[in-house]
């Protein structure tokens, strides 16, 4: 309404002031002068249409930054995210790869329902055949409806409440150019799932997240394969996800979520499964500090005789920012997705590097890895992300 009031007026008092230098005192009659005003109230008129129509696309789309709405009780808005990799790994081929590419769409349709959706194309091109190794995947779509001040429900496709990166993994917000293998193999990042869920603060610092979902799908027990992605999944069995979280002190998150799901399967076999996760973010002044620990427990024949009726890994990550611009990692990780073997499956990794931010929301990435385990993947890696 403000627009429709100031642009208008501004316009009048613009072409207003042009009306002496068309006419003179001198040289032109009263009726000239008539005719020269009605031209210029009917150009005036025309002018104030266009501009009240301007105000009114205005004032119904507006886009921001960030994933953040307007107050406005109507607003559209973008974001995204995005990142390009060179790796660099002993054993395998040098790559240069645009991992993902990532567009945020977000409308509030009222003070209290909102709709937030993720789409993303991984690794630049997708289709059939070996060329073609990308991914078109709805990461997120749902619909939010505050309750109240203090609780919200959703319904849709969302991220699960877990780990550290899964929720929050734009490139800008974490160190090192790949995401560690802990999260990436057991949790396993990036994992969503559809279904509704119910969030929101119990006390000061004390929040919780709760959901119903569709679950895993996947008789070899790997996991991270048996993510249906949203994609005409099963739903023979549902999955039931609780998480505490507590940020009572500025700078420090601990939080710990339990899932369980009667049967990963879905029918095929009788194959029960926990997830059990809890980490801490401690960040004070240019020190920073990310520690996880999660694991799986299945039950059944089937898991006990691969070895992975128990999966596990944990890592622990210091960091210290040198500046504004400059930060500095070291990253312990351990992780087996087939620790009820009694084979060596554990996997190790070191990683040491840079992140260098032009911008707050732009990154530059470098970072060396060490493995020790069957693959024994050691090599460097350099990476651009950004996001808005």
């Amino acid at each position: 309404m403000l627009l429709r009031k100031i642009l208008p007026s501004a316009a009048i008092t613009l072409a207003c002031g042009t009306i002496p230098a068309l006419v003179s005192a001198e040289d032109t009659s009263l009726e000239q002068l008539r005719q020269t005003v009605q031209e210029q109230q009917g150009e005036l008129e025309q002018l104030r249409e266009q501009l009240e129509a301007t105000a009114e696309i205005l004032e119904g789309v507006q886009v921001s930054t960030g994933g953040h709405t307007s107050p406005s009780a109507q607003s559209t808005t973008i974001g995204g995210y995005g990142e390009l990799h060179y790796n660099n790994i002993d054993g395998k081929d040098a790559q240069i790869d645009f991992h993902r590419f990532v567009l945020f769409f977000g409308h509030r349709f009222s003070d209290r329902i909102r709709f937030y959706s993720e789409l993303e194309l991984e690794h630049a091109l997708s289709g059939d055949g070996d060329d073609k190794p990308g991914e078109v995947e709805l990461e997120q779509a749902y619909i939010g409806f505050d309750l109240n001040d203090r609780h919200t429900a959703r319904a849709g496709v969302f991220l699960i409440p877990v780990g550290i990166l899964n929720e929050t993994h734009e490139p800008t917000t974490f160190y090192g150019v790949e995401r560690n293998p802990v999260e990436k193999n057991i949790i396993p990042t990036t994992w969503w799932e559809g279904g509704v869920g119910l969030n929101g603060e119990i006390a000061q610092g004390w929040s919780y997240d709760l959901a119903v979902t569709s679950g895993l799908n996947d008789s070899s027990y790997s996991i991270r394969s048996g993510r249906q992605k949203v994609a005409k999944a099963t739903a023979e069995n549902f999955a039931y996800t609780g998480r505490l979280r507590w940020t009572g002190i500025r700078g420090v998150e601990i939080a710990g979520t339990v899932q369980f799901q009667d049967d990963i399967t879905q029918g095929v076999e009788d194959v029960s499964a926990v997830l059990l996760e809890t980490h801490a973010i401690v960040n004070r002044g240019p020190f920073g500090l990310r520690a996880l620990y999660a694991t799986w427990d299945l039950d059944g024949e089937g898991p006990k005789a691969a070895g992975r009726d128990e999966q596990t890994g944990w890592y622990i990550e210091p960091s210290w920012k040198i500046s504004p611009k400059f930060g500095f990692f070291a990253r312990y990780n351990e992780w087996d997705n087939e620790a009820g073997s009694s084979a060596d499956t554990k996997k190790k990794q070191t990683d040491v590097g840079v992140n260098f931010w032009p911008h707050e929301q732009v990154v530059i990435k470098a970072d060396i890895q060490r493995q020790d385990g069957a693959a024994n993947e050691d090599g460097f890696n350099l990476g651009i992300g950004y996001h808005f």
